[in-house]
């Protein structure tokens, strides 16, 4: 699925973006399938509003978005929910994760969702791979935010999809499970042939990246 847009901008951060030189907002930029880009911005000029227009949780903006051919505002709410269910997965900065759920029921929701793409073992076998496995059966909300943002990045690469958004996800991880994360988005990736979209303050080495942008 090749992912465009036709000059974005955020309606809410507009006069923000009369100043500024940006390599996505106010641009026609396209997406390519399997494609992994580095977003880099500074805080404050919308990396979170930028993801979450992508995955059609934000309507504030003009411009348009398009999936394919297909402008995102004119797809149904039925069409939308098979796509973020097979096409699409994320990690949100803020997590999203049910508090009063274990670790592992959270990722086990998603993936059930539909056709399971991974047995159940693979849960278990990802949290070894992050240092989670022994919080598996504790309450999310209980958990670290380290924690909890390796069982968002779990959850994310449990499902089936072609591309994979990721705002912020290693915000709160020490080098060395960056580096373990980082090497499981990436198997993951390769292993479905798949994109991904990661947003971050910084310049960073985790990914052999197709494209570097400033927002």
């Amino acid at each position: 699925m090749q992912i465009a847009l036709k000059q974005i901008v955020p309606i809410p951060l507009k006069d923000k973006f009369s100043q500024r030189n940006s390599d996505v907002w106010n641009q026609t930029i396209s997406f390519q399938h399997g494609e992994w880009i580095k977003i880099k911005a500074p805080s404050g000029t919308g990396k979170t509003t930028f993801i979450h227009t992508l995955y059609k949780l934000r309507h504030d903006y003009s411009g348009q978005v398009f999936y394919d051919d297909k402008e995102i505002k004119n797809i149904s709410g039925d069409v939308l929910a098979q796509i973020r269910q097979q096409k699409i997965s994320i990690v949100f900065q803020d997590l999203r994760l049910f508090p009063n759920l274990t670790a592992k029921e959270n990722i086990e929701l998603k993936r059930v969702l539909q056709s399971p793409f991974y047995e159940e073992n693979k849960i278990d076998e990802m949290a070894e791979k992050l240092g989670v496995a022994s919080i598996l059966n504790q309450r999310a909300g209980l958990c670290s935010y380290g924690e909890q943002q390796r069982i968002a990045i779990i959850r994310s690469l449990i499902q089936p999809f072609e591309w994979l958004f990721l705002d912020e996800p290693f915000s709160h991880l020490d080098q060395e499970n960056i580096s373990k994360a980082s090497a499981l988005i990436a198997e993951e990736c390769t292993k479905r042939k798949a994109g991904f979209i990661l947003t971050d303050l910084d310049e960073d080495e985790h990914f052999n990246y197709s494209r570097y942008l400033h927002l």
